[in-house]
């Protein structure tokens, strides 16, 4: 496939629709982990202009910084840390409407309003979390959580 996307749609479940079939295809037979999670937030970012899309990937007893689309991002987030310490040590996805209220939050940008963070599992084990914020408070719903967690469980089989 060519790298490039076409975007269409006029709903959020319409451009779910439409990019993730995108998404598998580019990634196709690519087994570079770093290539894939690249190409994934790159694809969400263009797609949807999400503030910040990216991975953190568990490394020993920390989330560490993947790859990533938007403005430099916190590099180390320890188990039960934050929104995304809190998805790993749930092994399941936090949506959160308003970041100022959620406990604990790590505040990266403060330009951050909402965020979902959903779980990377491989065999049962979070080996890593998709993070995707939005500088507009309760820009997340369950489409965005229903169609995420659809990527990162098919993603999670191609890492």
């Amino acid at each position: 496939m060519a790298e490039d996307l076409t975007i269409i749609g006029n709903t959020k479940e319409e451009l779910y629709l439409n990019i993730l079939p995108q998404i598998k295809a580019l990634i196709g037979d690519e087994k570079d982990q770093v290539a894939n999670l690249a190409n994934v937030a790159a694809a969400l970012k263009e797609a949807f202009n999400f503030f910040w899309v990216g991975f953190y990937l568990v490394k020993a007893d920390e989330l560490v910084l993947g790859p990533f689309q938007g403005p430099v991002a916190c590099t180390r987030i320890k188990l039960g840390r934050g929104v995304c310490g809190q998805a790993w040590s749930k092994a399941e996805t936090l949506l959160v409407p308003d970041v100022e209220e959620f406990p604990g939050h790590i505040s990266c940008s403060s330009l951050s309003k909402s965020e979902i963070v959903v779980p990377l599992l491989k065999n049962g084990i979070v080996i890593g979390v998709l993070d995707v914020d939005s500088d507009k408070v309760n820009d997340f719903d369950e489409i965005d959580k229903s169609y995420l967690i659809q990527l990162c469980t098919w993603l999670s089989e191609h890492l």
